[in-house]
């Protein structure tokens, strides 16, 4: 494979297109199981065996209610539950819940503010004691508990009058129609009532370091800086598990991780997936399946935009002209990834493919620079008002894409008088509260703008879901826009799909006008495994490889 070709996903545009058109509104729900049930009760009577899944960055987070990165969802997605669930297709499918309520069957009002949900009777937390309607009261009640560090209260903060019908109903009104909550509550993983009645506080629980889920794996133990273990919940309710055991192995060198894949020490990889460099070669291993997957991730230069230096646009707009995005590409990518203006998924119904294209222009750049009245220095470093036009880069210490990413850009950017400083962290620290808390100047990072299919990026992009200033949500880059304040809101009121688009086309013109990050690619994941793994199957539709584990078995 040369430099510049492209590889292919397995992924079609017309289904893509399908699945993400209606992503959120009731419609696009459907009440039955997976093809061969995913979620149906079928639990496996023995399950043997082991997975070992190889991942570049550590898990840290196991309350999936607290703020964490994609790293943390391979073990969530293994432990707990979502009322619902995104199916391969991108079709909602009920999991803790017997049925997606839609206004069709009466599960949802007319006008959407009415819902009514019914639970499995069958389902046992991993300490054997019943899920019911209680759980399901008090996860939605917590999210939003002032005092509770929550991911993501978006939607959940509308939620009124939760109501106990049952041990197996409740209900519970919206303040107003938000037509993303279904898709909200497919990553909303239900954690136990009794498991917090006693505690004090819910940010330090016991339950956040050995937590007890209702998933087709339990908690078995975490060995830091190397390995998290499960072991089989064999009173599952759904299909499976088939594996007696899943091993998380944390191996932060993206070399080594490959080369243990090679190997046959790690069976499949997940985050951050096989690099690009080692493709070609990795495709033609035997008794390996390599599968380009189509990502919902957008790499990304991310700006600290509290910082003087990235204040003004005319810098931001320097900075990204001053990127050879295609030789970043090519070269460094091997031609894997496909160029981007814009954080939503190409895949998507919502992505808007007008937006300007970047040009790498270092003449333009520098032009830029000057006209602000950012002059260099005689290190020939540009200042302004005693701001100098220099700042630290940081990404995941190990991984040598990015790392070489950040020469390149290092040595350009000196070219137009800007200083870049390289400053990688291990990813533990690198995602904790340097990236949450908006305390880095700039980072490298693919990041996920969307949950599940829908397009509302309120949790990124809205002012109020900056950690930094006292909001909830991932706004790292600190990014303020009335116009996009006000347009997330009317997007998530608003259930029509092509009235939707014209609000998610508007927004991303916007951010593409303001730059407060600077796209490099879409992601195009590469994962790897052992051809005799059955029963894994890539989900555009998450943010992981081990959405379904419980499905994962060995070929005798």
């Amino acid at each position: 494979m040369t430099k510049n070709s492209k590889i292919k996903s397995n992924f079609s545009r017309r289904e893509a297109l399908r699945l993400m058109s209606l992503g959120g509104v009731a419609c696009f729900a459907a009440p039955n199981l997976f093809g061969k049930p995913a979620f149906a009760q079928t639990a496996a009577k023995a399950p043997a065996g082991r997975v070992v899944v190889g991942m570049s960055q550590e898990p840290t987070v196991f309350n999936p209610l607290m703020p964490h990165i994609e790293v943390d969802d391979a073990v969530h997605f293994s432990l707990f539950d979502a009322l619902f669930r995104i199916d391969t297709k991108g079709v909602v499918q009920p999991n803790l819940a017997m049925e997606v309520p839609s206004q069709k069957n009466g599960g949802i009002s007319a006008d959407g503010l009415n819902w009514r949900i019914r639970l499995r009777n069958d389902v046992k937390w991993h300490d054997g004691q019943p899920f019911t309607a209680e759980d399901v009261k008090f996860t939605l009640e917590l999210i939003v508990n002032p005092k509770f560090r929550a991911w993501r209260t978006g939607g959940h903060a509308l939620v009124r009058d939760i109501t106990i019908v049952s041990p197996t109903e409740l209900t519970w009104r919206m303040e107003q129609p938000f037509a993303p909550y279904l898709s909200f509550l497919t990553e909303t993983f239900m954690v136990p009532k009794h498991h917090f009645d006693k505690e004090a506080d819910p940010n330090t629980a016991a339950f956040n370091k050995a937590p007890v889920g209702t998933g087709a794996f339990k908690w078995s133990q975490r060995v830091p800086g190397d390995r998290l273990e499960l072991v089989a919940n064999t009173d599952y309710f759904g299909d499976g598990p088939y594996m007696k055991q899943i091993v998380f192995k944390y191996i932060p060198d993206m070399t080594v991780l490959y080369t243990q894949f090679r190997s046959g020490d790690i069976d499949l990889t997940d985050q951050a997936f096989i690099t690009a460099d080692h493709y070609e070669e990795a495709r033609k291993l035997p008794q390996r399946v390599v599968t380009p997957v189509a990502g919902g991730s957008v790499e990304s230069i991310y700006l600290n935009l509290e910082k003087p230096q990235f204040k003004e646009l005319a810098v931001r707009q320097a900075l990204y002209a001053a990127i050879d995005r295609k030789s970043i590409i090519d070269t460094i990518y091997y031609g894997v990834p496909e160029a981007t203006e814009t954080f939503m998924p190409r895949k998507s119904y919502y992505y808007n493919p007008g937006l300007p294209k970047h040009e790498f222009n270092l003449d333009r750049a520098r032009k830029l620079l000057d006209d602000a009245g950012w002059v260099p220095g005689a290190d020939g470093i540009r200042a302004k008002n005693g701001v100098r036009l220099a700042f630290n880069n940081s990404t995941t210490a190990g991984d040598n894409l990015r790392e070489q990413v950040q020469q390149f850009l290092q040595q350009t950017f000196r070219e137009i008088g800007v200083e870049m400083t390289i400053s990688n962290l291990p990813a533990a620290v690198m995602f904790g509260d340097f990236w949450l808390k908006s305390q880095f100047d700039t980072a490298i990072s693919g990041v996920t703008h969307l949950i599940a299919a829908d397009p509302d990026a309120t949790n990124r992009l809205a002012s109020t879901s900056t950690v930094a200033k006292g909001g909830k949500g991932s706004n790292v880059g600190q990014y303020a826009n009335p116009e996009v304040d006000a347009l997330l809101k009317q997007g998530v009121q608003t259930f029509d799909p092509e009235a939707r688009r014209a609000i998610y086309f508007r927004i991303q013109e916007i951010v593409r006008q303001d730059l407060p990050f600077l796209p490099l690619f879409g992601a195009t994941y590469l994962i790897g495994k052992k051809d005799r793994l059955q029963g894994w199957e890539p989900n555009s539709a998450t943010r992981v490889a081990s959405w379904h584990a419980a499905s994962w078995r060995w070929k005798t």
